[in-house]
């Protein structure tokens, strides 16, 4: 993982922008950008795996969906959209890392509106290890419970990944740090269980996985993925409302995203988790799976 310490606008290496491969550090926009004062801007996150984007198309294609929800047409299809990013990769000579497509409006106009606005597409690749403190995935993460809720779909366009969305976020994920948690576990608007602040959340109870219905947030690709994964295994997935209460009656929770992977929860608010035997076959089997192993998946036993 790159230090802290390095800015992100100071490093050496290239970004795809707007068609062709610039150096980093001539990735610039205007201070007037429409994106910049309005939040019109959305974007991914995908992982490189031994050389490889992990369901690349996928998430270019969600892409293309989040800027559909802001009201823009991004000018790329989805497969330029995949070959940039594979080139980005290429010229950065990542073996393992992260890959950030961003599509946002430009500054042709200022105000509300925005329809004369060019929409621009950039494409940045670097090296970044876990997202969470490795010995997470042995100790499991300390959760806290957010004071910021996921808001009601009819209030903001839930369903695209859009920069505006997570300005919440950070606020919760900055508290729960300062308390000394690594993240922090939101409800929504209704005070159910929703999602951590750039993750997907499971829980285990009797050896049945259960996870929030994904009616006001993402409906994450390695949320997906691992739910697929689950199945293989012969475990039942059940998505449904979560109220927080029911935490007490849960053995073992972890959460799902690009940037986290699979990572065990120990520990949110006053509840407590073992990390089991279903959560460390998830995340083995996604690990796996991500760096393309052609083992049989096997049963797992039930817990409970």
């Amino acid at each position: 993982m790159v230090a802290a310490s390095q800015p992100y606008d100071q490093r050496d290496g290239y970004i795809w922008m707007n068609g062709e491969l610039i150096s980093w550090r001539d990735a610039r926009v205007h201070l007037l950008t429409h994106a910049l004062h309005y939040g019109s801007a959305v974007f991914e996150g995908e992982r490189v795996y031994d050389g490889e984007i992990f369901k690349l198309s996928e998430h270019s294609q969600r892409l293309h969906e989040s800027a559909k929800g802001l009201d823009f047409v991004i000018p790329y299809s989805v497969a330029e959209i995949d070959h940039a990013c594979r080139d980005v990769v290429r010229a950065n000579k990542l073996v393992d890392g992260y890959v950030r497509p961003l599509a946002w409006r430009g500054s042709e106009q200022m105000g509300v509106a925005a329809q004369a606005t060019k929409i621009n597409l950039a494409i940045a690749a670097w090296d970044w290890g876990s997202y969470f403190d490795p010995a997470a995935r042995t100790k499991g993460l300390r959760l806290t419970i957010g004071n910021y809720r996921r808001p009601d779909p009819r209030t903001a366009p839930a369903k695209s990944k859009a920069a505006g969305l997570y300005m919440i976020c950070t606020i919760e994920k900055h508290r729960a740090e300062r308390e000394g948690y690594a993240d922090a576990l939101m409800l929504d608007w209704r005070g159910q269980i929703a999602e951590a602040t750039g993750a997907n959340i499971f829980f285990v109870k009797d050896g049945v996985l259960h996870t929030p219905l994904p009616d006001c947030f993402l409906d994450g690709i390695t949320r997906r993925t691992v739910i697929g994964l689950a199945k293989q295994r012969g475990l039942k997935v059940i998505e449904r409302a979560i109220m927080p209460e029911e935490m007490a009656d849960f053995s073992e929770c972890f959460i799902t995203g690009t940037a986290a992977e699979v990572t065990p929860v120990a520990e949110i608010g006053p509840y407590n988790f073992a990390i089991g035997d279903i959560t460390r076959t998830l995340l083995d089997d996604y690990s796996a799976l991500v760096h393309r192993a052609k083992a049989e998946p096997a049963k797992v036993a039930a817990v409970g």
